[in-house]
């Protein structure tokens, strides 16, 4: 082997998550047991996105291995050769990959059963470190118990932390900012106001260290009570626009007004036709879904801005499975899809005096507008000049992020709408999640927008149970 300082082992989850992984550790060497081997073997079959990767995961090894003979398999294959993005850099500077040639042989405590594939590669491991004394041998895996065993029988295991988007989910973006309270006695001098038609913009200096970015949305906390959205910066000027105030009742969408300033924030975003990507997180309660919803409807049926209402959501269950469902694409997902349900109720429900005809007849309006799909039927599709609302996107890798988003055809716009504090996902994290990672991604573009929503709407008493439980 190398001189490399690193010797990592990889498991079989770190490739059955990102295929790319061969490719994420720099200079250092890469070791992948045969007991890897054949669980990637056994995992390959199927339509899941973890069968896809596996599938990945073993083109990539035969390229790497191909026309190799077994005396360079021994001594380890270079991994820059075969790299799909930087191939031929002179930049790149990649270690070996070494499989396991020969037997190595080390004991466990007698307490730890050795027929199990993870404590067949904490044998490997350990083989390893005795071997190469003077390397640092670690374990890369993504699975918590797996390195507290590791821990336990003294080897040295790290998690997979190249598929992170931030060290911490404290650091992600909110989506606005608060003006300190002499912005305007700062800014004052310089600034710059017009109108075009019922909008008011203003353009400013700005310093090289501002930290806006477009569609950002910005707040006063004094009581003059000024908000806007900036929308765009060049040349240490910002344009912004002031906020349509969404919170009156004669701004009210399809009956719903905001209820704080975030909601407020959150309607101007998504009734903005320039805007074509919106991601909305925050925990339950905040009214993500009914004012995705609402603005969806308004600009549907009624500026018909899009001709479609598409809603979708990783289908993840809280408990036990109930198994298959039967019927048609929409009547599988119907029983994922009570959120949706529950705010079509609130948004119809109208003023109590609507006749029962009425009702029925706005019903089968939004049955032929809104759609429910499946993501696993997302694949290779495009969706012209419609309204996507991913729900629950909090579940979604960033790999099916890119799949759903890039979906998006002409005039259409995309909903993401989450919660990281609730992922019932293996292997997702606050850090790692498909949401994170869009919002971190698309706070520079100039058609992306977020918001954070904190402020619970729904009830009291569901407001209590999410501070307090």
């Amino acid at each position: 082997m190398t001189n490399t300082a690193r010797l990592f082992i990889l498991d079989t989850n770190v490739l059955m998550h990102d295929p790319m992984a061969l490719f994420n550790f720099d200079e250092h060497d890469l070791y992948i047991p045969m007991t890897v081997l054949e669980e990637l073997d056994a995992g390959k079959k199927g339509m899941s996105e973890v069968a896809r990767n596996v599938r990945e995961t073993n083109r990539l090894l035969d390229q790497i291995i191909d026309g190799a003979d077994f005396e360079q398999i021994k001594q380890g294959l270079p991994l820059e050769n075969i790299h799909p993005i930087k191939r031929n850099s002179d930049e790149l500077r990649l270690g070996r990959l070494f499989f396991e040639t020969e037997h190595l042989s080390s004991e466990l405590p007698v307490e730890i059963p050795t027929y199990k594939a993870d404590n067949q590669i904490l044998k490997t491991g350990l083989a390893l470190k005795a071997k190469f004394a003077d390397r640092n041998v670690t374990l890369v895996t993504k699975d918590i118990n797996m390195r507290i065993k590791a821990s336990a029988v003294g080897l040295h295991s790290e998690d997979y932390y190249n598929d992170r988007v931030l060290e911490d989910a404290d650091l992600l973006y909110t989506g606005y900012e608060f003006l300190e309270d002499n912005f305007f006695e700062t800014h004052g001098k310089d600034m710059k106001a017009w109108q075009e038609g019922a909008r008011s913009f203003y353009e400013l200096q700005i310093n090289d260290d501002n930290t806006w970015y477009p569609n950002e949305c910005l707040i006063s906390q004094n009581a003059s009570g000024f908000s806007a959205i900036v929308r765009s910066i060049s040349d240490n000027k910002a344009i912004l626009e002031t906020l349509r105030d969404f919170s009156e009742t004669k701004h009210a969408v399809w009956g719903i007004s905001a209820r704080n300033a975030e909601q407020n924030m959150a309607m101007n975003l998504l009734m903005d036709p320039d805007i074509d990507f919106v991601s909305l997180l925050g925990p339950a309660g905040t009214g993500k879904t009914l004012l995705a919803l609402a603005c969806g409807l308004d600009q549907t049926l009624d500026q018909n801005i899009y001709n479609e209402i598409i809603m979708t959501r990783a289908t993840i269950p809280i408990g036990e499975d109930i198994g298959f469902l039967p019927g048609t694409e929409e009547e599988k997902m119907t029983p994922w899809m009570g959120a949706l349900m529950d705010n079509l109720e609130v948004l119809t429900q109208g003023d109590g005096n609507s006749a029962d005809w009425e009702k029925q007849s706005t019903s089968e309006l939004l049955n032929k507008r809104i759609k429910i799909k499946s993501l696993n039927f997302m694949r290779g599709r495009t969706f012209m000049k419609k309204y996507i609302i991913i729900d629950e996107a909090q579940n979604i890798t960033p790999k099916q992020m890119k799949t759903l988003v890039t979906r998006a055809g002409a005039g259409t716009k995309i909903i993401c709408i989450g919660n990281i504090g609730q992922i019932d996902t293996p292997y997702l994290t606050e850090t790692t999640s498909g949401l994170t990672y869009v919002v971190d991604r698309f706070k520079n573009w100039a058609h992306g927008a977020h918001i954070t929503l904190k402020q619970g709407e729904r009830s009291r008493l569901a407001e209590f149970a999410s501070n307090t439980l």
